[in-house]
């Protein structure tokens, strides 16, 4: 019994020694992160790598190719201690890694369980990365195939056609197999896809916007298989990579991939008051996307019920905690008013610490120097009906 909890011990010490070695080992292998400040206390012995909590959840259900030990807790067998000291998070990167496409989604630490899934399976079960041809599905330049959309009058998921071609630039979806002609045109240089499972209900939704007359249009769609709706998504961020490609072409991949997708800013509900400041405060959901601010009834509205244009403070905009003087109508008590070159925006917070959430996201793009292009953008939000 004492041989054998010495080499227990001595194993796992030995491992750790070994990991200690290695500054860029360190941190999660899926997610290129230091687990939020501790070393990450999971290991696969079959691939050997080092992960966080959370991946070690998703290692064990694909047991075909990983197989999970406790670095702190499991016995070590002296093979295995000597397979992870001969490979390690680098050398899993190089070899399942070797050809990631520049546009392909690699998730971070807040990203939704389906993406962190599907990059794992991707990466060790499918091994798309090192089999370029297993990238067709998202990388031909045309897809198509039935994703479930909800209505937008009735709020029931019903099963549409969906055609993404990146030789028309634009994603089509029809109401009828037989249709001729689509029911909406979403042009690639507008669209945006972000996962979005707590507000659309499933845990594989995703919400595509895009620009409708120069308004935000939303539709929420979701696929029942993960590996479908994710390769959907990457699909759409390579139609994007391949449009800013040529409407940039001496930009790099890297300065393009950040404009492939984004992520909210800030989602939430918040108060607000008319342009009189006059009228009683409406409970609103709130979407902050770049620059704008968009509020709708409910989370999953098709259209904004209005959208509010965030400057830079060199354009004359200011972000203030609380109300003017005198503010009347509001039901919760923590205010927020937004100066514009024009008017004044007054919210209500419920609590304080949602203030401070919308405060920090305001107070980012109020920071941050507009780009030419935003000008334009500004200047339709001021001639705007």
């Amino acid at each position: 019994m004492f041989q054998f909890v010495f080499s227990r011990v001595y194993c796992i010490n030995r491992a750790r020694r070994k990991w200690k070695e290695f500054e860029k080992t360190l941190g999660c292998a899926e997610e290129g992160h230091t687990s939020l400040g501790r070393d990450p206390d999971w290991a696969s012995y079959t691939l050997g790598v080092f992960i966080c909590l959370s991946c070690s959840g998703i290692h064990r259900n694909i047991p075909q190719v990983s197989k999970v030990k406790s670095v702190r807790l499991d016995a070590w067998e002296e093979a295995q201690v000597e397979f992870m000291a001969s490979h390690g998070n680098d050398a899993a990167r190089a070899r399942f890694e070797s050809k990631v496409p520049s546009f392909y989604y690699r998730p971070t630490p807040s990203d939704c369980q389906l993406l962190r899934e599907q990059w794992i399976r991707a990466k060790y079960e499918r091994q798309e990365f090192i089999y370029p041809e297993k990238q067709e599905p998202y990388s031909a330049g045309y897809r198509e195939g039935f994703l479930w959309k909800r209505g937008r009058d009735n709020g029931q998921f019903l099963s549409r056609k969906f055609v993404l071609t990146e030789r028309e630039g634009a994603l089509k979806y029809f109401n009828r197999n037989d249709a001729k002609e689509p029911k909406a045109v979403m042009k690639i240089e507008h669209l945006n896809a972000t996962f979005q499972p707590a507000k659309i209900g499933h845990p594989h939704g995703l919400q595509v916007t895009y620009l409708k007359d120069n308004s935000t249009r939303n539709i929420f769609i979701y696929h029942e298989d993960g590996k479908e709706i994710v390769d959907w998504f990457n699909a759409l961020r390579a139609a994007r990579f391949h449009y800013l490609q040529v409407a940039f072409p001496g930009a790099s991949d890297a300065d393009l991939v950040p404009k492939l997708s984004r992520n909210y800013l800030k989602e939430g509900y918040m108060e607000k008051t008319g342009p009189k400041q006059t009228e009683g405060f409406r409970k609103r959901w709130f979407t902050m996307d770049d620059r704008r601010l968009m509020y709708f009834k409910d989370p999953l509205d098709a259209f904004a019920r209005g959208e509010v244009f965030i400057g830079s403070k060199e354009s004359g905009y200011t972000v203030l905690h609380g109300f003017p003087p005198s503010t009347q109508g509001h039901h919760w008590p923590h205010g927020i008013t937004i100066v514009t070159p024009d008017r004044k925006f007054l919210f209500a917070c419920e609590t304080e610490s949602d203030q401070r959430e919308w405060v920090a996201a305001f107070q980012k793009a109020v920071d941050r120097p507009m780009l030419p292009q935003e000008y334009a953008v500004e200047a339709h939000f001021k001639h705007k009906p």
